[in-house]
């Protein structure tokens, strides 16, 4: 078995598969690199040629797994050192050469830093945490799928990522085995039980991250679902555009054009990740007609903050990706640091709404602990009833009526949801 930097020696020739290939009607250049990626390279990899920089199998080779490297970069506190060498015993150390020139060398305070770089908060555990909060495994027929919901199902096709975000709810699961060529045994499994439960209409694809797969095993994978008549869509789970925007190359876009309707959730934290490389590679998926979603974790001191939503979610329209989920942070093990009161979350979605697009504002879910599956969370406004008056308040905190002859009383629970 080859191992995972075996996987990323060569590069696949594009266009491989069975489908014939329609011709992308855009041009595809280099994802251009930002200034600070660019003196990043020139001072920490001199020997790494442009082209090496660019290539996405190279940013896997040379991903920052040790202390020692991740020494060389930034300026760590004792605390993070300690939190390096302890992490070799949970979710491992892994960041791309790429994502690490986004950090802060001198601040571990930086928001982008505090996702990556282990600290000794981790490794705290409060009452209520667990190690599968979701209940993922309860809700699996079968090792990596999960079906919770009636009429979709979570395919988990990998354990790899190419950085490791150290809130991660699959935590208990990424980064731990070293072989990184796809278990097609597993695969065809997942195949075969979708195949046989024609009440499935949607596949998540996700692990791990699907798009660290080569193009011909994504192809491979993506067609046998395609093939399964009752299947109307595959969705895609990934952060590759923000940590590994070298990967989204058109012998890739080429790949999943052949398998529309696909659609693409991608996982952004913060304002910082929108550099012009994620700027081009989102613009790639987009103009191969894919639809591009966001989904954002909630994070205390890293993205809590109105302003810094609002510029994420507005900065994401831009890069035509639509702001889809935001999080509430799902209780890992050690996720106490990161985890926000659910209050900040609602005056986050209030301070949004009437305030910018409505398209930049997502729906704010709390992935129920125990596989209850995801629930919507509201600011209240729906105030209440006078006569046969709905009262309801607007942005401005102003209430209005609307005639609702026949209505009663919503029931509302105390964060406003209307039950």
């Amino acid at each position: 078995m080859d191992t995972t930097e075996d996987l990323f020696l060569e590069e696949e020739p594009p266009g491989t598969g069975n489908v014939p290939v329609a011709p992308l009607t855009v041009s595809l250049p280099p994802c251009p690199a930002g200034t600070s990626a660019t003196e990043f390279r020139r001072r920490h990899f001199p020997a790494a040629t442009e082209a090496e920089w660019s290539s996405w199998r190279w940013q896997i080779r040379h991903r920052i797994t040790t202390l020692d490297a991740l020494r060389r970069v930034c300026r760590l506190t004792s605390e993070e050192v300690n939190a390096v060498l302890l992490s070799r015993a949970a979710l491992p150390l892994a960041i791309t050469p790429y994502y690490a020139s986004l950090l802060d060398p001198e601040g571990p305070a930086q928001a982008l830093r505090r996702t990556v770089v282990p600290v000794v908060a981790e490794h705290l555990t409060c009452p209520g945490e667990a190690q599968d909060p979701l209940d993922e495994e309860g809700d699996s027929p079968l090792p990596g799928l999960v079906h919770r919901y009636p009429d979709r199902v979570l395919f988990l096709v990998t354990d790899f990522c190419s950085t490791h975000c150290r809130y991660c709810t699959r935590s208990r699961l990424v980064g731990r085995n070293s072989e990184g060529r796809p278990d097609r045994q597993r695969w065809q499994a997942g195949l075969d039980y979708i195949a046989r439960h024609p009440e499935i209409r949607d596949v998540l694809v996700s692990g791990g991250d699907p798009l660290t797969l080569p193009d011909e095993q994504l192809d491979w994978l993506l067609g046998s679902l395609r093939r399964i008549p009752h299947l109307e869509l595959l969705r895609l789970g990934t952060k590759v555009p923000a940590v590994l925007p070298q990967r989204i190359t058109p012998g890739l876009v080429r790949v999943l054009r052949r398998h529309h309707p696909l659609w693409i959730s991608i996982h952004f934290t913060h304002p910082d990740e929108l550099t012009p490389e994620t700027a081009a590679a989102c613009g790639r998926l987009a103009d191969a007609g894919i639809p591009l979603g966001s989904q954002t974790v909630l994070l205390a001191g890293i993205n809590d903050e109105l302003s810094v939503m609002r510029r994420l979610f507005q900065g994401l329209l831009r890069l035509r990706v639509r702001p889809y989920y935001l999080y509430q942070c799902d209780p890992i093990l050690g996720s106490g640091h990161f985890r926000t009161p659910v209050a900040r979350g609602l005056a986050i979605i209030e301070g949004l709404r009437g305030h910018t697009s409505g398209y930049a504002v997502p729906h704010y879910v709390i992935d129920a602990p125990g596989g209850g599956g995801k629930i919507p969370l509201l600011p209240e406004t729906v105030i209440g009833r006078e006569g046969q008056d709905l009262l309801i308040r607007n942005y401005e905190g102003r209430v209005f009526r609307y005639p609702d002859a026949g209505g009663s009383a919503p029931a509302l629970t105390t964060s406003g949801v209307v039950q």
